[in-house]
């Protein structure tokens, strides 16, 4: 198949293009998601099965309400930052829009 300009592209090309690109970031989101929701979830969890762990004083707190008042802030900043890296790493290796359509860059 000839290499073609952006221009060129059908818009059956352009849906190929823009299913790729969100077929990756529907990946990382649930990733990312699936990480913040076993954290969130795990808590009750720890407490239920672990109370022990949970009731243990850290700095006036107990390591539950340490965890959701001060630690979870940290969690979700990072969380974000990754996201946001990540995404910006896809945006970056599907702006080769010629990989993704299986042709031949122009030389």
């Amino acid at each position: 198949m000839p290499s073609r300009n952006w221009e060129d592209l059908s818009s059956h090309d352009h849906e190929r293009l823009a299913r790729a690109v969100m077929k990756r970031q529907a990946g990382l989101s649930l990733r990312v998601a699936a990480v913040f929701v076993v954290i969130v979830l795990g808590l009750p969890l720890v407490n239920y099965f672990q109370p022990n762990v949970a009731n243990v004083a850290l700095g006036g707190f107990t390591a539950t309400w340490l965890f959701l008042g001060v630690l979870i802030y940290p969690i979700v900043v990072a969380l974000s930052f990754y996201f946001v890296k990540q995404s910006d790493t896809i945006e970056a290796e599907c702006a080769d829009w010629r990989k993704l359509l299986d042709e031949e860059p122009r030389s």
